[in-house]
């Protein structure tokens, strides 16, 4: 376990989730701590976004339990998972692409805004307020994610790699504590990788969010991870550290495609 690691703050016991006769979760256990960067592996079909869609809200299990800070529950709907600390980024890039940086990583925002439809309408006194701390917030993750130079412009004129990056930074305008990634480096270059990577462990590291993701990339997912949870056929056939996975015959056997 990582030095910078601190409780259990997610766990999941028995997770089985099926759509019509097809399993695509079958008694799934782990946790997820605290300030870790904690990775989801396996082939394609391990049920991997099926896992990260429970995490968040899309899919309710069949079967199981999650604790989420000590509180027991079956499942949540998305806006309630939002609300309690929880965001994402999409395999798909699902941004506005009409829309400035500045703007998309503003509705990023929308959980954090208190005032009125009246108040906003006339823009006058707490909604003026708000909208200057907002776009404050906002200010500081385009530094920090080095987008400054691109905040006006229209999303999609980007190439691929800095949508991915705005993309981060809507996510991050909600202030998440855990934070999930969806294949945050697929379709990437070698030098978006190293890029991505470098942001990745910097929010883990200097905002203190713990990320939980699933990336394609093995020597990504071994280089920047403090555990790794592998799956194959809706099954967990492996948990521990980067170094333990790497060496699990099972885990050598899936993405070897050894018959089963």
């Amino acid at each position: 376990m990582s030095k910078k690691s601190g409780e259990v703050i997610l766990s999941f016991d028995n997770i089985s989730l099926s759509f019509g006769g097809v399993k695509a979760l079958t008694s799934i256990g782990f946790d997820v701590r605290e300030h870790e960067i904690r990775a989801i592996i396996g082939p394609n079909g391990a049920g991997k976004s099926s896992m990260l869609n429970v995490i968040n809200g899309v899919y309710h299990p069949q079967q199981g339990e999650i604790v989420f800070r000590g509180q027991k529950r079956r499942g949540m709907n998305t806006y309630e998972s939002a609300k309690s600390g929880i965001a994402r980024t999409f395999q798909n890039i699902a941004l506005f692409k009409g829309m400035s940086v500045l703007d998309n990583i503003m509705t990023g925002r929308n959980l954090k805004m208190r005032s009125n439809f009246l108040l906003d309408a006339i823009y006058w006194g707490p909604a003026q307020r708000e909208e200057i701390a907002h776009r404050k917030a906002v200010e500081e993750i385009i530094d920090f994610l080095e987008i400054q130079h691109i905040r006006k412009t229209p999303v999609g004129r980007l190439p691929y790699g800095l949508q991915k990056r705005v993309e981060l930074g809507r996510a991050l305008a909600a202030e998440p504590s855990i934070l999930l990634l969806d294949e945050p480096m697929a379709g990437m270059n070698v030098e978006e990788k190293q890029d991505m990577c470098r942001f990745i462990l910097d929010v883990n590291d200097q905002l203190g969010t713990t990320i939980v993701l699933i990336e394609h990339d093995m020597g990504v997912v071994m280089d920047i991870s403090d555990r790794v949870v592998v799956l194959d056929y809706g099954k967990k056939i492996a948990d521990g550290t980067p170094d333990e996975v790497r060496s699990n015959q099972n885990v050598i056997d899936a993405y070897l495609g050894v018959a089963h």
